[in-house]
Order: structure tokens, then sequence, then C-alpha cells
């Protein structure tokens, strides 16, 4: 493997030197709480306000990027709550355009999932929406746009949710959250504005120039020998696709998208995360007093770059003891085989691929015209009605792929019939993994979004207890807005 890299810049963007990159920014640093003090320990209360910011993703001394925000920082301010209370959030929309916030992850009621057009209408500028609902779930959650998410996201519209569990986790020094995101800046270093770009919409999605974690060039992490850190991962995204590989440490994984796991090390000691999905790690500070780590993103090995460093303290804190800390399980009810209402999905399109031609707005069009119309993605033959106003097409309702009674357990089959990557994720609702790749998943780990590769096969398992119309959907941002949605019912 040729040696890591930082990702590329625009040309006249100055190059930063290795020195720059990891003085710059704030990657060790756990993202700050808003939570408004609670009138009870029943129910957490929140203000949330979108609104335009000047964001420095560059570090001191160089240019502010203008952003959308939560809060005035991107992420928004961090939301914590614990397992079992009640949330309400306040929101207010302060920007020029209507939108929506999706709590990305969380099995809630319906009206609260924030699809515009689907469960609720689209905040306009000026006006509130209030959200409110219980946490059955402890974990890592999140929090974003979703209303053209493709570029509300992409300007900063998205934050941290973490829900405490229950009884709290011994077993740890400390905690430190990333939430990693990449930025695509123009060549005089503002936010490329020019959105849904075709070759995007129809190849791997818009990757950035310009990676961040919580919103500013990595800095060094400062670690103590024998310290022991909750390291909460959340891949924020458009269409970057991350496989952390963390040089002399051996991470474990705790939980992933929120649910909790039996601790293990990532297959090949890297933890991929596609958009969208996050995980927990407990890692042990096993290194050298004095000395620095890297931790590199080798998903594609010959664009792999250094991400940030573990610089050790020259004072240790213990010596490493090897103890593995357990998350409680969460309340998620259990599929049963016998009697699964058995569904298959075949997500199809994309340039390279064998789509021909698909179902728009109740009529058959040519594939060439649906890339055309910046819709070249497909599930099952039918483009997705985009809810949230999307040019390619009128955005009639889009009938739902499969209606389920409420409580019945669901197989779905996931066939990736593309050349392209797809993180599916399913709206409202936990799933099993059952299968993947041709084989069986030991661990069956509790998701809401699985990373299909291209051609690729997988087996999820639910129980269908959650009512109303559900939206199922890549979350590489354009490939869902070029088509890649549909809408599961529980009646």
């Amino acid at each position: 493997m040729p040696p890591r890299q930082p990702p590329s810049t625009p040309a006249a963007v100055p190059a930063l030197s290795r020195r720059q990159l990891l003085a710059a920014g704030g990657a060790g640093a756990l993202l700050s709480a808003c939570a408004l003090p609670a009138s009870d320990g029943r129910t957490q209360r929140v203000q949330l306000v979108a609104q335009p910011a000047e964001v420095a993703l560059r570090g001191a001394g160089q240019p502010p990027v203008q952003a959308w925000s939560y809060g005035g920082d991107v992420p928004g301010p961090t939301i914590r709550a614990r397992q079992g209370q009640r949330l309400e959030v306040e929101f207010v929309n302060r920007l020029p355009v209507p939108t929506t916030v999706h709590w990305h992850g969380l099995r809630l009621p319906n009206a609260m999932d924030g699809v515009p057009g689907l469960t609720q209408p689209p905040v306009e500028p000026g006006g509130r929406f209030r959200y409110a609902f219980d946490l059955p779930d402890a974990g890592t959650f999140w929090y974003h746009s979703h209303l053209r998410g493709s570029e509300q996201v992409e300007r900063g519209l998205h934050g941290v949710l973490l829900v405490d569990e229950a009884q709290p986790v011994a077993g740890f020094d400390r905690e430190l959250t990333w939430l990693v995101d990449d930025w695509r800046l123009a060549p005089d270093g503002a936010l490329d504005t020019r959105f849904l770009q075709p070759h995007d919409v129809a190849h791997a999605g818009r990757l950035g120039n310009l990676v961040t974690v919580n919103g500013r060039l990595p800095q060094p992490v400062v670690l103590r020998r024998g310290e022991r850190i909750r390291l909460r991962l959340v891949n924020a995204a458009n269409a970057r696709i991350v496989a952390l590989q963390f040089d002399g440490h051996r991470p474990l994984v705790l939980a992933l998208d929120g649910h909790p796991v039996v601790p293990h090390e990532p297959p090949r000691g890297r933890v991929v995360l596609g958009p969208g999905m996050r995980a927990d790690l407990l890692l042990e500070a096993v290194g050298e007093p004095g000395r620095r780590y890297a931790v590199g993103d080798v998903f594609f090995p010959r664009a792999a770059y250094d991400l940030l460093e573990l610089a050790y303290a020259a004072e240790p804190l213990r010596a490493p003891d090897g103890r593995v800390p357990v998350l409680a399980a969460n309340p998620v009810p259990e599929p049963v085989a016998e009697g699964a209402l058995r569904h298959v999905l075949t997500f199809e399109g994309g340039m390279m691929g064998a789509l021909h031609s698909a179902t728009l707005d109740g009529r058959q069009v040519p594939f060439m015209e649906l890339a055309r119309r910046g819709t070249p993605w497909a599930i099952d033959g039918v483009v997705g009605a985009a809810h949230d106003g999307h040019a390619g097409h009128a955005g009639h309702a889009m009938a739902p792929f499969l209606t389920v009674p409420r409580g019945r357990s669901v197989e779905l089959v996931l066939r990736n019939d593309t050349r392209w990557f797809h993180p599916i994720h399913l709206h409202g609702h936990a799933f099993r993994l059952l299968r993947q790749g041709g084989r069986d998943v030991a661990q069956r780990p509790w998701l809401d979004t699985v990373l299909l590769a291209p051609q690729e096969e997988a087996t999820v398992a639910f129980v269908a207890d959650n009512p109303g119309d559900w939206m199922l959907h890549c979350h590489v941002l354009e490939h869902h807005e070029g088509g890649m949605m549909g809408v599961l019912r529980v009646a």
C-alpha cells in the first residue's frame, strides 16, 4: 500500500503540511452539550435553531466557510439525554429555505420522523416545529436535515444525539465523539455550491476534498497510556465511506448504529462506516509514552490518508489491563422466522449498470432520459418519489413497496444490482443483519443502515411494530435524491 496522504485540496487552495493539518481543529474534543435544563427528570427540553453561520473549517488564519448550521456552528450542538426520558425539541428555522429535522436511527412515532411530504410538511423560513418523542434505546445517534439533504446536510445541517444508558456504564476513563465529514471546496476556499452534479448523482455521490472531524481539521488526540476511551464514531458525509485503521492499537467494537454487540475486533482491524452509520469503540491506550500513532482512512487503498494522530503524553495513567465494559442490550423486539413476511428489493441504476428503463411518474422512461433528468436510480424498477421537491420529476405520492400488518415479522432481501456502494437506511426501526455476501452473519447485529457492496446481497429482519409510512433509501444523498428511495407501510 502506498504511503497515506491527506485528501487532495483544490488547486488554488494552499496545500496544508502535515504539521498544519495536525495543529488545526478539535478532533479530540467532546462535542458540547446544548440541552436546556429539563423541568423534571422525565423530560429533556432543547431549542434547536437552524441558521446561517461562518465556520472556520480550515482553522485559524484561513477564511471561514459560509455554512448552514444548528445553533451557529457545525456540527450542531450535541443533544444528550438518558434512555427512558422524553425528548422535546423546539425547532426554529432561520434559514432562507424550508427544512426539517430527521432523528437518524431512533425508533420514534412516525409524525416525528422529519421526512417532508411523508411524515410532516416542511418548516418554512421563520417557522417552528415541535418534535417530542420517548427514547427507548441508548446509543449513538445523530440528527440532520431531510429536505434536499444533498445540499442541506453538505452545508452543515447535522449534529450528534447521544442517549446515555439508563444505568451508567463502568470501565471508561472518558468519552470522545468523532463526527467525520467531508467538504467540497472551490479553488478560492469557499464551499462549492454546485450541488447534485450529474456525475456525482450517477456515480459514487459527492466526494469532498477536505475531511473534517467535529467540523474542523483534525488535531492530535492526546492520550495517556492505560486510558480507556469510549470512542463514538459518526459518518455524516454525503457519500464518503471510511475505513478507519488505528496503527498500533486494537480497538474493540462495542455497538453498531447505537445498538450493543458482543465486543469484537473489527474485520481486518478496520472500522468501516458508510454515510449515516455509527460505531462505539473501546480504545484502550496501549501506545508508548511520547510516541504518535496514525489513524488512517484506508477504504480506498490508492487514496489512503492519515485522518489524525494519537499523541501520547509523557506520563502514563496506568498499565493497560484489557478489561472490556459491557453495554446493556436495547429493548428491540426479536423477529421470528416462522410466518415472517419475506420480500426482495433490488437496487438498480447508475452508470455502468444494467438498468435500461424504469417507471417515473407513472410512465416507463429510458435510462438515458432518467440520467438527463437527474434520476438514474430505482428500486424494483421504480424511481423513488422526491418528497422534498426534487426538480427531476413531479414528486407524486409514492405507493409503498410493501404494506405490513403491525406486529408482523419481516425479512427483506436487499440486492445491489449496481456497480456502486449503497448504505441502505430504514427509518423508524432497527433490523437484524442475518446474511451478507452469501454468508450468515455470526453476530446478527441490530442496525438501521447496511452497507451493500456492488453486486452484493444482504438479508435483514425486524418486527414491523411502528405504524406509519417509513422511508427506506440509500444514504449516499445524491443517490437518494436521484431516485433510490421507497416507502414501507406498517398498517
